[in-house]
């Protein structure tokens, strides 16, 4: 019996996560607050994509849709929460998500749970507190496509190995693809590379029937494949780090000169006054006629018998010094507290940090522009972010991270050239405003056309043809990004990654081969060509088995295996299929 799942809010992430289930075969259905032909007739779709509205006519008279307030306990009995065995949290209001998933507990306290929140750190403690509640974030599953697309690389999904992000992407082999005529066995028994899924061009089959049969990848065919991401070892050379600092020393002199002014006019009027005392009478001491100066300079006072006992021309050059030296302090002090206590500091601290070549410029710190930093941050690379909101959020965040941000509108030459665009490797335009990413990518690209941009767009379709018109690298839709994975998640098991090839939705997970598991015992090669299945890798309480060995093997209790399945076929692997198995097994 396939999965029921109940999708809660239909806006544009929503809504394509219950298209991408129902293409799946799965018994889904959605929750709108507003019926879908009302919110059409009343622009409420204002904005979304041509594509995004047609796709909504195929669904105003669905039976599957139910309409009601999210919270209400009689709406979410409409949907059948009673009986569904998941459901998937996808407004983009963390508080609303909240309060529909404390009235789903109440009605369904078994219910899976996969809740979208912004606010991470609230969901892992929710995922800690709550069972089969799994917190998921739009920002966080689209940011490492975002990271390989700057580094060079055009994913199309990810997968999580070995404590790291596999970029995944689809090889599309011509004529002039070094792949061409090569025999599958040669690309399976490579640690560095996971083949996912095989489709070709002339037949169907599964991967591992076609390698085992010694099948060739010929002209048309396609391949997904996940390759083990490289980790850049940030090394900075002596002169590198030479060169930094005198950078910073240049700075710090070029926007100081006026606070060292005044400095110099202050130490010269306290030695002008001292000589003038100890000249007029030669008795006075250097440090009681400097003591003195310095007191009527600053208005601290001490000693004042030295211009009392003077003769009046010396009491008015003294009235004149103290006029004089309070200018002359309240102008110091002024620029001190600027340039130390103020802001000016940091930004010629930072401005100094900025790399000098070969680093990658985020522009805008929201959630998912936080998460490339930390992707790339990870990878070793040198990244400059520019924020124009002084009190975002993350901040503090970058500061921890000690990521180089420089406050100012990315849209201006300046700003971007303080970022030293022209030695930059690539720019991610990723603020939530689309029309201010595609400004600042041509912006950008008109500074330095050969800069590598990637930009950042809720419209999949105007995606598609704003890459082919500006010739950006990459524009990427987060929410095309991020839907695939919800779907996946709401289908169950633990997520390891997924992807989208044509319509069809796949799924990486790792499954613990149980005593009562139907696959205990079996082989798994037998088990792959039998479920369309594609092997990772095995973890036994031994050793981790790869290659032809991972073919070979047998499951047993305890074992975990790593896999990638059709989502259409997903639900197989939790099906008893021992006695057809072992038929095929024994023939």
């Amino acid at each position: 019996m396939k999965p029921r799942i109940i999708v809660c809010g239909l806006g544009q992430t929503g809504y394509k996560i219950y298209k991408l289930l129902k293409q799946q075969g799965v018994g889904v259905v959605g929750i709108s607050t507003h019926h879908l032909l009302e919110e059409r007739s009343q622009g409420r779709f204002h904005g979304r994509s041509q594509n995004y509205l047609a796709s909504l006519a195929d669904d105003i008279l669905a039976d599957d849709i139910v309409v009601g307030d999210l919270r209400a306990d009689s709406t979410l009995l409409a949907a059948g929460i009673r009986d569904a065995k998941t459901l998937v949290l996808a407004t983009s209001d963390d508080a609303l998500n909240l309060a529909v998933l404390v009235q789903a507990r109440v009605l369904n306290p078994h219910i899976r749970i996969i809740n979208r929140l912004y606010n991470t750190s609230l969901g892992d403690r929710l995922d800690q507190t709550l069972l089969h509640h799994t917190s998921m974030s739009v920002s966080a599953i689209a940011a490492p496509v975002f990271a390989f697309a700057a580094l060079g690389n055009l994913a199309i999904g990810q997968l999580k190995l070995f404590n790291q992000t596999w970029p995944i992407h689809e090889e599309q082999i011509d004529f002039e693809h070094p792949w061409r005529g090569k025999p599958l066995q040669d690309l399976w028994d490579d640690r560095s590379r996971m083949l996912i899924y095989y489709l070709p061009i002339d037949h169907t089959t599964d991967l591992v029937s076609a390698m085992l049969r010694g099948e060739r990848l010929q002209v048309g065919d396609r391949l997904i494949v996940a390759t083990q991401p490289s980790v850049r070892v940030s090394q900075r050379s002596l002169n590198e780090s030479l060169s930094k600092f005198m950078a910073s020393l240049k700075r710090l002199h070029h926007h100081g000169r006026s606070a060292i002014g005044v400095i110099l006019i202050l130490l010269l009027t306290i030695l002008i006054a001292t000589l003038t005392y100890i000249c007029i009478n030669f008795n006075t001491s250097v440090a009681d006629a400097l003591y003195f100066s310095v007191g009527m300079i600053t208005g601290a006072g001490g000693n004042e018998s030295i211009a009392e006992q003077a003769p009046p021309g010396i009491k008015v050059f003294t009235a004149i010094m103290m006029l004089v030296g309070a200018g002359v302090i309240g102008v110091c002090y002024a620029l001190l507290n600027d340039f130390i206590l103020g802001t000016r500091f940091h930004q010629i601290w930072n401005a100094a940090q900025i790399p000098q070549r070969s680093h990658y410029i985020i522009c805008g710190l929201g959630g998912i522009g936080m998460q490339i930093a930390k992707q790339l941050c990870d990878r070793g690379h040198e990244v400059v972010i520019i924020e124009r909101d002084p009190h975002c959020r993350f901040l503090s965040t970058a500061h921890q991270l000690k990521l180089p941000v420089i406050h100012g509108d990315a849209n201006l030459a300046d700003v971007l050239q303080a970022a030293r665009v022209h030695e930059a490797q690539a720019l991610l335009a990723v603020t939530s405003d689309d029309t201010a990413n595609l400004e600042i990518a041509l912006t950008a690209k008109g500074l330095s056309p050969r800069l590598a941009v990637i930009v950042r767009n809720q419209d999949p379709s105007f995606s598609q043809m704003a890459q082919q018109v500006f010739e950006f690298e990459a524009v990427l839709s987060p929410t095309e990004l991020a839907a695939p994975s919800f779907a996946a998640a709401a289908l169950g098991g633990r997520i390891l990654g997924n992807g989208m090839t044509g319509n069809s939705l796949w799924i990486a997970l790792a499954t613990l081969i149980t005593a009562n598991h139907p696959f205990c015992g079996h082989q798994v090669k037998e088990l792959a060509m039998h479920i369309d299945f594609v092997p990772l890798y095995l973890e036994t309480s031994h050793q981790t088995v790869h290659g032809w060995n991972l073919l070979n093997a047998y499951l047993s209790a305890e074992d975990i295996l790593y896999l990638t399945v059709p989502a259409n076929r997903l639900d197989e692997l939790w099906r008893s299929v021992q006695l057809q198995v072992s038929t095929s097994s024994s023939q």
